[in-house]
């Protein structure tokens, strides 16, 4: 009965509660059936790519979409890679157009490296040229290592303003760049480079800057074979971020986080001045006045024969510890006159295993308790130690002081240019802005679907119900009231039951330490009470019986019957005995 009550109260809590919260969405939420369909089927969302097209301050876009754009666009060099061998240097490398070769969305293409070991050039001019001056540069694009990265770079390129850019047919890796950026991997050494040539302001050379690689080891996206997205932005206030799928990987200053660093030093070593010849820069010498002591025998070996070995008995010195092999037998084909004399290999002799050994007896070596080796003194304070030389500080007549490195040199294309030994690298969504938000709304549109069809194609039907409730946070209302008050509920009965058995066997134990009278005492006392009357009755039947046999024959009966007597019960003490015998109508 219980069990029933309770089973029907917790039907009526989960349907009151799924009733409320279905009136709460309908009074929170306009359109309820929009809400009623993902309830049913969360994870059927259809994820719908259609080509990005960038709105704002935007310098160079591509999608990669349209084939045709990308053929007027893009431009293969024919050019030769410079210090190189004229049989490699050729540009060879294949590119094409094409789908992902999983996990793409309808309708996505992207620019595939299709060659091996091979170098390979492409470019495109800037819709207009980037100019440095109070905007952010924003460069962001993907990259799929679809076969993995054994050793090659899929960076990009943005190539400098100038007549090496007017024609990108001659675009080779001697063509003057600004800025390069992007993945890069030869065997365990993982990098993300970040690279700009700074123009000196002195004589007007151009010199490479190499950003300090990030803390973190990035090794997965050179292996796992998915999309990455790569994001750069460098400011106006010489700052620099660099960005993995929207992760913060790398960031700092122009000036203070690049090998060799923007600014020369103010002070340098004087080039032409000398060490003196009795600068003396030994912090310890050997002491002067310590003597080799008279017992030290340089000369003592380390290792000495054994004075107390002595040879065992069974030693058999005069045994040759190899024998020519009795079983060989000399080849058919053997030419004494060619191949000389035949001589059997030698093997083992098997007399010396049986033994302690055969052959000339030696001592084995032990540790020489006298050896010292070679003698040196022991080290003291130079007491003329000057301390390490350096050269007199002179002024730098390289210095200078550019506080304002982010003005680099305007950028009019982009560029991969590239050698890899693996291949099918996929490129795809190259932006270049000065406006973060654009950037972001062109990875909203483009990388970001990649990832969640990733995640929904990879993830169980558990975690997709995780996703889902947590942007219907009001769900875990539901789950706790439909899944956790029934439980509750059940262990509360399960325990509350379980507490009055234990209870109850308490205090039964108690009664039977006390000798307390309990219900079940009583119960079990009154049986035997009916019994024992029973048997008074059946015996003062019997005694009529003998009387009414006694007058009957005029004889008298004993005034004991022991049999009688024997016939009752012991019962215990609060019970009468059985009464005494009526005397006979003689004896009246």
């Amino acid at each position: 009965m219980n069990k029933r009550l309770l089973s029907c109260f917790i039907v009526g809590v989960v349907f009151l509660s799924l009733a409320a919260v279905s009136q709460s969405e309908n009074e929170d939420d306009d359109d309820a059936a929009v809400v009623a369909t993902e309830e049913e089927d969360p994870v059927e969302e259809d994820i719908i790519y259609r080509s990005p097209i960038p709105s704002g301050n935007v310098y160079f876009a591509e999608h990669f979409d349209d084939i045709n754009q990308f053929s007027k666009k893009w431009i293969l060099s024919e050019a030769k890679k410079h210090d190189v061998d004229d049989d490699i240097a050729k540009y060879d490398g294949k590119w094409e157009v094409e789908v992902p070769q999983k996990n793409g969305l309808t309708g996505d293409l992207g620019l595939v490296l299709k060659s091996k070991a091979k170098h390979a050039a492409i470019s495109a001019h800037l819709d207009r040229p980037f100019k440095f001056t109070v905007k952010p540069l924003i460069v962001q694009y993907e990259v799929t290592l679809q076969e993995g990265q054994e050793c090659g770079g899929a960076y990009l390129k943005l190539l400098s303003h100038g007549k090496h850019t007017a024609d990108l047919r001659h675009f080779n890796n001697k063509t003057p760049y600004t800025i390069m950026f992007g993945p890069d991997k030869c065997g365990n050494d993982h990098k993300l480079h970040f690279i700009f040539r700074h123009k000196n302001p002195l004589n007007g050379t151009f010199s490479e800057k190499h950003c300090k690689k990030p803390k973190e080891r990035l090794e997965e996206p050179f292996k796992d074979k998915l999309p990455h997205l790569y994001t750069l932005v460098v400011r106006p206030d010489n700052t620099f971020t660099v960005k993995l799928d929207h992760k913060i990987v790398n960031e700092g200053s122009l000036l203070d986080d690049f090998t060799p660093p923007v600014n020369p030093p103010p002070e340098i070593g004087d080039p032409d001045d000398t060490k003196p010849s009795d600068w003396d820069e030994r912090e310890k010498i050997s002491d002067p006045e310590a003597r080799k002591p008279d017992d030290w025998d340089e000369d003592a070996p380390a290792m000495i024969p054994d004075p107390a070995a002595t040879k065992p008995v069974s030693w058999l010195e005069d045994e040759p510890q190899m024998i020519p092999d009795p079983n060989a037998e000399k080849p058919d084909d053997w030419d004494s006159d060619m191949d000389g004399d035949w001589e059997a290999p030698l093997i083992p002799n098997p007399i010396c295993e049986s033994d302690a050994g055969c052959g000339p007896w030696e001592p084995p070596q032990i540790n020489n308790p006298d050896y010292k080796g070679k003698w040196r003194a022991p080290l003291i304070d130079n007491p003329n130690y000057k301390g390490r030389w350096n050269p007199r500080r002179i002024p730098n007549p390289d210095f200078f002081e550019d506080k304002d490195p982010f003005r680099m040199t305007d950028i009019a294309a982009v560029g991969l240019e590239l050698w890899s030994i693996s291949n099918l690298i996929l490129f795809d969504n190259i932006i270049i802005t000065d406006d973060q938000t654009v950037a972001e709304t062109w990875a909203s549109e483009t990388f970001d679907l990649k990832r969640r069809k990733l995640d929904k194609d990879g993830e169980s039907l558990f975690s997709r119900l995780v996703t889902y409730t947590n942007e219907h946070p009001w769900l875990w209302a539901v789950y706790v009231i439909v899944i956790g008050l029934p439980i509750v509920l059940v262990l509360v009965f399960c325990c509350g039951s379980s507490n009055q058995e234990r209870e109850e066997q308490r205090r039964v134990a108690e009664a039977k330490k006390t000798d307390a009278v309990s219900p079940d005492d009583v119960d079990e006392q009154a049986p035997a009470k009916a019994t024992k009357s029973k048997s008074q009755l059946e015996v003062q039947e019997e005694e009529e019986e003998e009387e009414a046999a006694a007058e009957a024959s005029g004889g008298e009966l004993d005034t004991e019957t022991p049999k009688a007597e024997e016939a009752v019960p012991e019962v215990a003490g609060d019970v009468p005995s059985s009464p005494k015998k009526r005397p006979s109508r003689k004896e009246e």
